[in-house]
């Protein structure tokens, strides 16, 4: 089959490797019909993740149709349409209990194109399927459903709820891509009072807007700083989410915030960031971290189906397996490209009943 394999950083090639096989009875292999690219795909290949070794299959965000189930899996068999979560979780660990389950002991966690073989390829072994992999109802889309691998639970889970947003909140939100809109538009389910976004690129603030968010900063241009405390009578932002991963945005959150707030990082940062607790520590600011759980993903599921929350704006170019590499090139010079998310597909993507009903009438 064919694949994106990691060869190291700043290294990567559409490999033909070897189709994947059942290594545990609780394994699935799932035929990837649909899948992404991820920031942290490109932090990989800048060499921020060194446990990634040279040989891996990238990617751990997908949408797919289970081949063949290990005797072990109870919940999914062979035809099944999944949501291949980019958590994987043993269902059995304490930290699974507790639904964290990116924490998870028992073999899962993050390990998809992170330290075994990921999605980005035409098949993929996902492990411990029954508690790792998602039904997606009839009436949804690929590209519905497939923003939920990652990004969606990641921003609420990490940056919202985290964040603990309540209604009448200012929301400053560091990082215009897909992090920081999917926290715009999960910040919005909270009624805030004013979300505000900052970012360098004129081009990610109008997206921005587009996604909800009241006030955008163009910062270098403006001053974020004073912008922020001029909104907020000189107080601050109750809740500053991090979406970006370097030390200059975690740093300029905790400068936004209000004493008493709360800084959520949700970015992946491969390099320190300097903590000012000699300001910090009288303000009462509370500052929270952490990797995706996934726990709230048949919530967002839930809400996709009924139409409160539509992911597909994500979506902002298209490309099949075959061009992966090209589709890295795009997503990687999203300045230029203006790139949110790219979509691949290895087999044709799936269409609601109503549109493959009206293409077998127009035949």
């Amino acid at each position: 089959m064919r694949a994106l394999v990691y060869h190291g950083p700043g290294e990567r090639s559409l490999d033909v490797v070897p189709d994947p096989t059942i290594a545990a009875p609780t394994d699935a292999i799932v035929r990837i019909d649909t899948s992404t690219i991820c920031g942290t795909d490109l932090h990989i290949l800048r060499g921020d993740v060194p446990e990634v070794r040279p040989g891996t299959i990238l990617g751990h965000e997908a949408v797919g149709t289970v081949v063949e189930s290990g005797s072990a899996v109870t919940t999914f068999a062979e035809g099944d349409r999944v949501l291949v979560s980019c958590i994987t979780a043993c269902g059995r660990c304490r930290f699974c209990k507790e639904g964290h389950f990116g924490l998870c002991t028992g073999g899962g966690g993050w390990i998809l194109g992170h330290t075994i073989d990921g999605l980005q390829a035409e098949y993929a072994r996902v492990p411990f399927a029954d508690t790792s992999l998602h039904h997606v109802p009839e009436e949804l889309t690929d590209e519905q459903v497939l923003f939920l691998a990652d990004i969606l639970p990641t921003s609420y889970e990490v940056g919202v709820l985290a964040g603990r947003v309540k209604p009448g909140d200012v929301v400053a939100i560091v990082g215009a891509g897909p992090i920081g809109l999917a926290a715009i538009l999960t910040a919005r389910l909270f009624t805030p009072a004013t979300i505000i976004a900052i970012d360098l690129s004129p081009a990610r603030l109008a997206k921005a807007l587009d996604f909800g968010a009241d006030v955008v900063i163009e910062n270098g241009a403006e001053d974020a700083v004073a912008k922020v405390l001029k909104l907020t009578g000189g107080l601050g932002a109750d809740v500053a989410i991090e979406a970006v991963g370097v030390p200059e945005t975690f740093e300029l959150c905790t400068e936004l915030i209000r004493p008493g707030g709360r800084v959520a990082n949700v970015g992946v940062h491969g390099h320190p960031a300097t903590l000012h607790l000699e300001k910090l520590w009288i303000k009462d600011v509370t500052i929270t971290t952490g990797l995706v759980d996934t726990f709230t993903t048949p919530e967002l599921m839930k809400l996709i189906a009924g139409g409160r929350l539509d992911p597909t704006p994500f979506a902002t170019h298209r490309f099949e397996l075959g061009e992966a590499m090209e589709a890295y090139d795009v997503f990687a010079d999203a300045a230029s490209t203006h790139a949110l998310k790219v979509v691949l597909t290895g087999h044709p993507v799936h269409l609601p009943p109503a549109v493959e009903l009206e293409e077998v009438g127009a035949v």
